[in-house]
């Protein structure tokens, strides 16, 4: 397996496809997070920018790859593996990116609530921020898994109901990612740091849910 992400790896750098959810994860916290602003705030936005960012990765890796290359490499190790290496490719891609994030915001945030009257401890808002951007990165992996090929081929499609998942995730109730974000959001206010543990176990589940399903159907489809 790790020959295959090498492979997926080697083959989103040569394409330079990653540049654009990059650049636009880049200018979304350059604009969004100023110098000084509260920490958990700045922690929580970034995150919350890490789901539609992984999502559009995620469809990238999974549809680079040339058919014939691809035939080759399913024929080669089967083309659930496959499949499966390209979404790895995707969520590792996002998670340096939402470490980077989290870690900027840590270097330049103002480690206080949002009244800037109680101090934040930075060491577990870092911690805190690094958790809901996996949160966000997870479930940006399964959206993009299920926005897709196998299940969805035609691009207008797959590219609206992603968007529109991408959105579901992070506003909806019962989503982990809202959890995650909310609790930075809300710690903010009195200075109190939430570790997501829960929405992290959550999030993992679902996404590796996600992940044998599309992987499954790929195998059956050939």
């Amino acid at each position: 397996m790790s020959a295959l992400v090498r492979y997926q790896t080697a083959l989103l750098l040569r394409s330079q496809r990653w540049l654009a959810p990059v650049l636009l994860y880049v200018a979304f916290v350059a604009v969004g997070v100023q110098p000084g602003n509260p920490v958990l705030d700045s922690l929580g936005y970034a995150a919350a920018g890490l789901l539609p960012v992984g999502a559009w990765l995620a469809r990238v890796c999974v549809t680079q790859e040339p058919a014939a290359a691809r035939a080759c490499a399913a024929a080669a190790a089967g083309p659930g593996r496959v499949h499966l290496a390209a979404l790895a490719t995707a969520l590792g891609t996002t998670a340096l990116l939402g470490a980077a994030g989290a870690l900027y915001v840590v270097a330049v945030g103002d480690p206080a609530s949002a009244d800037h009257r109680v101090a934040v401890p930075l060491g577990p808002a870092t911690a805190a921020g690094l958790l809901a951007s996996a949160v966000c990165a997870l479930l940006g992996a399964a959206v993009g898994a299920l926005g897709s090929r196998p299940l969805l081929h035609a691009r207008g499609w797959s590219l609206c109901l992603t968007a529109l998942a991408a959105l579901l995730a992070l506003v909806a109730t019962p989503s982990p990612a809202r959890y995650a974000v909310n609790g930075l959001v809300s710690g903010s206010r009195t200075g109190d740091v939430h570790l997501a543990v829960v929405p992290l176990i959550a999030a993992a589940a679902l996404t590796a849910a996600a992940w044998a399903a599309v992987c499954a159907l790929t195998s059956r489809r050939g």
